[in-house]
């Protein structure tokens, strides 16, 4: 069980919330503030002060005053208006770590919000009720406002939910599960939806997702140094000590750990003096990848503890502050950072895979192909890297060094994070399809060279690869193998190791 204070959520403690489903709870503490935070509210509007999204309008519409008799309706009107997102939804787990962080946010009680708000949205983590929200359609600032907007629909019985592996209209599962909608009351509506929880809610997702795949890819790259014969001299912890990167001097640790015991290494001279970069300089390459991925962590543990919308209301409602919190810039640039750093991962393995498959590069049989000429083993596999590499480079462009005006020129720059955040994860995609051809080429390989020769970690990798994808024997529809990899890399969610192999292995 996890306990939510609006002020300590790990990324761990989200991992096991949105793929483990782990209970969720809401601290004591957190709900007297935000039932304090209410109160100010309701102050205002005895007192009948003039507070910006309290009882006037949005946006533009910012110096209109909203009859006392309207401000619910203000509300209600936001967040109908404001569900304008298009396109495919948004992944299911990145649904509900979406609910998870807005839920986050508003307990810190700066929001105003009532308390039956935070407890319908914990009352969805643990239903296991996940809205629908379409991915397109957010500028990352007034922060996600058409995401949290679809978000916020479902509080009120409207909209569809991801339920039980299929999609429902919110109140059919409302119905099912004895769940009340809520009518939304003054600054509520505005206080769900200005936030970067879209962004930053995929995000988390990316990182934890691109974090294993980065591991993984030490294996693949291991298994490839196998099939090539590779010079392990070139992670010597000496080389990589003098540099003093830390990343780096990781990454090289963990191949040396890997490689430990292999008799298809090599030493330098003894076949050829130097590798080619994509072997020799992985450790440099996956290293600084490696460090934007900190980078990126260290953003998103600040993001999914801060308080986002706004107004924020301090000091018992005497200070009430208009700023702009909800802007995802920090976001938006840590998630062009993930892009660039992921992409790296895909753009290395795809000459890795060029390498293995071209006979002018290696000893091995041209194109990994049992019967050269006759079939073409792994040839268009290098294609469909190579296409995937392509793509992301498009993907990788910065979301967030462009900026469109919006409402009326009040909202005149914005961050484009959410768009970042989604072209994160579409390049994740990309670089695993990658990671699967290329370990398909290495698995080859070191059948060519000798299985009996691997390393124990390598070998015990290569055992449990091959229940996924059988050896080329002949030619086949390789795209059946690259998806069955892909899919096995994926949902295995394994973080592979000299450790975790050997305890797979053993089972």
């Amino acid at each position: 069980m996890v306990e939510l204070t609006g002020h300590s959520l790990t990324l761990d403690q989200i991992k096991s919330i949105c793929y483990d489903e782990e209970f969720v709870t809401i601290s004591k503490e957190s709900l007297h503030k935000v039932e304090q935070s209410r109160k100010a509210v309701e102050r205002i509007l005895k007192e009948k002060r003039t507070i910006y999204g309290i009882n006037t309008g949005f946006g533009k519409f910012s110096d209109v005053v909203i009859a006392e008799d309207d401000v619910n309706d203000l509300q209600v009107n936001l967040i109908r208006s404001h569900a304008c997102g298009v396109g495919e939804p948004f992944p299911e787990v990145v649904s509900r770590a979406m609910v998870l962080l807005r839920l986050n946010a508003l307990i810190k009680g700066y929001s105003g919000i009532r308390p039956i708000i935070a407890e319908q949205l914990l009352t969805l983590l643990n239903h296991k009720i996940h809205p629908v929200i379409p991915q397109q359609g957010s500028l990352g600032a007034s922060g996600d406002l058409a995401p949290l907007s679809h978000l916020a629909l479902v509080l009120m019985g409207e909209g569809k939910v991801h339920y039980k592996g299929e999609i429902h209209t919110t109140m059919e599962v409302f119905e099912k599960e004895g769940i009340q909608p809520i009518g939304l009351q003054a600054k509520e509506g505005l206080a769900l939806i200005n936030g970067t929880q879209a962004m930053t809610a995929m995000g988390v997702i990316n990182w934890i997702e691109a974090f294993v795949l980065a591991r993984q890819s030490e294996m693949i790259a291991s298994l490839t140094i196998e099939g090539l014969a590779g010079i392990i001299d070139a992670f010597h912890p000496a080389i990589h000590e003098v540099r003093g990167y830390p990343q780096q001097m990781d990454v090289a640790e963990r191949i040396r750990n890997i490689l430990s015991g292999s008799k298809l290494i090599t030493r330098q001279g003894e076949k050829r003096v130097q590798d080619a970069y994509s072997l020799r300089c992985i450790p440099q390459v996956h290293g600084a990848s490696w460090q934007a991925l900190d980078y990126v962590k260290e953003k998103l543990e600040i993001e999914i503890n801060a308080a986002t919308d706004n107004p924020l209301i301090f000091d018992d409602g005497n200070t009430v502050i208009s700023g702009g919190n909800f802007h995802g810039q920090p976001i938006a640039i840590a998630m062009d950072f993930m892009k660039i750093a992921v992409a790296e991962f895909a753009s290395i393995s795809e000459r890795r895979i060029e390498r293995l498959v071209n006979p002018q590069l290696n000893d091995l049989p041209p194109f990994l192909s049992p019967q050269p000429g006759l079939q073409s083993g792994a040839m268009i596999m290098q294609y469909a890297a190579a296409s995937l590499v392509s793509e992301n480079k498009t993907l990788a462009h910065p979301a967030s060094v462009d900026s469109i005006p919006s409402s009326a020129n009040q909202e005149d720059h914005v961050s484009m994070g959410t768009i970042a955040s989604r072209h994160a994860y579409m390049i994740i995609q990309n670089v695993r399809r990658v990671l699967a051809i290329e370990c398909i080429c290495a698995l080859q390989a070191v059948e060519y060279r000798g299985v009996d020769k691997m390393a124990p970690t390598t070998k015990g990798f290569y055992q449990e690869a091959r229940k996924i994808v059988p050896s080329i024997i002949e030619d086949r529809v390789f795209s059946e193998d690259i998806e069955n990899l892909t899919d096995w890399l994926k949902k295995n969610n394994v973080v592979w190791t000299a450790t975790t192999v050997k305890e797979t292995v053993n089972k």
